[in-house]
């Protein structure tokens, strides 16, 4: 606990800090000095109550500190120099340049003691919320003498009006997780002005109806702000922390100015401000006792890590080996189900059953979706619900949902899945797009995935969706043929290290081929020759439930005297990483016709002509609506014989 007697070097650490940001954000002639100024106070007296090691970063028991407002990431980085973390002064030097350990936002992965990317404001919230999910799931499966942490989140005004911190903190309130700690930094300014030219709201009595426990604290006063912190850690219930502070402490005529948050003060007010406060002019000044009050928290992290590590060697033998194969998956183990030839199977349905066969093996596998579990097909037979089982529940919070898995797979035990209808997806993108940039592997189940709904119409027929999430660097887009296909799909997905989806058909297609081992090895190159014609005219090429109609095609051409062969390309984002010559051998010199019903103009990388959905969908049967849009073997015969004469 901190005293009056602390007070003045609690003073000295959060003006060193401060300016230490302004002076990070002056230099880069770049950056958002006033947050990191206005968070000083708090972020020195949060010093003393974390628990992290940075000589152990990946203690499975550290405290996980997220700051939501990524922006504020001058903070982040002075924080980790000071805490001792592979953050030197240098790289403090070279804020947000090419290259260095500081960019503008912190990137998980990128900088040593960043636990999750956050960029668009409120995802950090529910990323928050997701690890601390992880943790009490966890706390669950091996006890509080090995799982106790808190997941502490600094957000503010900007996190708080997106939507999406509303969804998560809507679920950690019904779940009452009382490990998750929300410091609301309550500056009330945007980028515009004033908050309330936008936002007049009660927040503490949003976060009390949520289940909440609400605690206010002036956010410059150091001993409430310890308060509020002790009181939070003792709390059965999450906890929202409102400090009060002003943007840009101070900086003079910035103070409390909307001007501070994106642009640099200017070096003559630093002078300034620094003189006002007694602090040495020059730049990137830390005092030696400043240095050694915020090196404390190393050493108290590495004395409770070793504390933890004893409690951790007296685990039974069995314990121990179930938290080694949770954090590192083996997927040799798993005995997929078998369909066979002939028979007819939505993919939905077989996804289901791959599902729980992964589950069976792989204890850290787990997921849920957004109240859809029985048409997405994603309930684990025989398992319990969240906080005691694998089946997570995330209710009709798609935006959220997605943001919390990156959370719990970012914690370090958990491999999750989550899901909802393909067109409901756009929720879902900003927090897909943060999983492929820091390649968390977050496994997306997208059903219904075409025209092929029918009925619901144009409003539940994603069109546009699979072209979007393609043309998204480190993540794998599956869409499968079969039911055996989505089985080599999976294994490639598990392999593969990256986030992937899986885009699955509402309607049963038939299982077009069996199960053989070298089907994995074709599906890892994105695409394959499923069926060959010697001296082929022309290649259909095609992804899920379309393969079995250009099959079809490749029949009835056939017929006709037309040579054709048919590719499946379950993975066209693989097939794109592949030499041209593999593709050349694919398609021998034909000429290549691509059927997908979807937006499709990404096939133009491979094909010479695409039929695709040049519109919205419509209401009607799934059949009826594949041969309105010339989804039907008629219209690809007349296309292919077109294609074959300009060819």
């Amino acid at each position: 606990m901190i005293t009056q007697e602390d007070l003045p070097l609690l003073q000295k650490m959060s003006h060193t800090l401060g300016f230490l940001c302004a002076d990070m954000v002056q230099k880069a002639n770049s950056g958002h000095p006033g947050a990191p100024m206005g968070l000083a106070d708090i972020a020195s007296v949060l010093s003393f109550h974390l628990n992290l090691a940075p000589t152990n970063v990946d203690w499975l028991n550290r405290d996980r500190l997220i700051f939501s407002g990524g922006h504020a990431s001058a903070l982040v980085y002075a924080l980790l120099h000071l805490w001792g973390f592979d953050v030197s002064m240098e790289d403090l030097q070279h804020f947000r340049q090419l290259g260095s350990k500081t960019p503008g936002h912190p990137e998980y992965g990128h900088t040593q003691g960043v636990e999750i990317t956050t960029g668009p404001l409120g995802q950090g919230v529910a990323n928050a919320v997701g690890m601390a999910m992880a943790g009490k799931y966890a706390q669950n499966l091996f006890g509080r003498e090995i799982i106790s942490h808190n997941v502490y989140c600094l957000c503010g005004d900007g996190d708080l009006q997106e939507g999406i911190s509303y969804e998560a903190a809507s679920i950690a309130g019904h779940h009452q997780l009382s490990n998750l700690i929300l410091i609301y930094d309550s500056n009330h300014i945007t980028i515009e002005g004033q908050t309330n030219i936008a936002m007049s709201e009660n927040v503490a009595k949003r976060f009390e109806a949520q289940g909440f426990e609400v605690i206010s604290c002036d956010g410059h006063n150091v001993l409430e702000i310890d308060s509020a912190l002790s009181r939070a850690k003792d709390a059965i219930k999450p906890v929202l922390i409102i400090a009060h502070t002003t943007i840009a402490k101070h900086a003079l005529s910035l103070e409390g100015s909307h001007k501070a948050h994106g642009t640099p003060l200017g070096e003559e007010i630093i002078k300034q401000a620094k003189q006002k406060l007694g602090l040495p002019p020059e730049s990137f000044y830390v005092p030696s006792e400043v240095a050694f009050a915020f090196g404390l928290l190393k050493e108290r992290g590495e004395l409770s890590f070793k504390q933890w590590h004893k409690q951790y060697e007296n685990l039974p033998q069995i314990a121990k080996e179930r938290l080694d194969s949770m954090r590192n998956p083996s997927f040799e183990h798993i005995t997929y189900p078998t369909f066979e030839v002939g028979e007819s199977m939505a993919t939905r349905v077989s996804n289901g059953k791959i599902l729980n066969a992964i589950s069976q093996a792989l204890e850290g596998f787990l997921g849920g979706s957004a109240d859809l579990a029985p048409s997405n097909n994603t309930h684990i037979h025989d398992e319990r619900d969240f906080p005691f089982g694998k089946n997570w529940h995330f209710g009709i919070r798609e935006h959220a949902m997605a943001a919390i898995c990156n959370g719990v797979a970012n914690y370090g035990l958990f491999l999750p899945f989550c899901a909802t209808f393909f067109v409901f997806s756009d929720y879902m993108s900003p927090s897909v797009r943060l999983s492929s940039l820091m390649r968390a592997c977050v496994y997306y189940i997208w059903t219904h995935d075409s025209i092929g709904v029918g009925e619901d119409g144009a409003t539940h027929q994603p069109i546009e969706q699979l072209s979007h999430f393609r043309a998204m660097p480190n993540l794998l887009v599956f869409r499968p043929a079969d039911a055996n296909e989505n089985v080599a799909c999976w294994e490639v997905a598990l392999d593969s290290k990256l986030p992937c989806a899986f885009v699955l058909s509402r309607q049963n297609l038939p299982i077009l081929m069996p199960y053989t081992p070298t089907l994995k090895n074709q599906v890892q190159r994105g695409a394959y020759i499923l069926k060959d014609t010697k001296d082929a005219l022309i290649t259909l090429m095609a992804s899920g439930s379309e393969v079995s109609l250009a099959l079809k095609a490749c029949e009835k051409l056939i017929e006709s005297n037309i040579k054709a062969r048919v590719v499946s390309v379950p993975c066209l984002d693989l097939l794109l990483q592949q030499p041209r010559s593999y593709v050349q051998d694919l398609c021998k010199g034909s000429a290549v016709l691509a059927i997908e019903a979807s937006r499709g103009l990404e096939w133009y990388a491979v094909a010479d002509r695409v039929i695709g959905m040049d519109s919205f969908g419509a209401s009607g049967q799934g059949e009826g609506l594949f041969a309105h849009f010339g989804f039907n073997v008629e219209h690809i015969v007349q296309v292919a014989h077109e294609l074959i004469k300009q060819s």
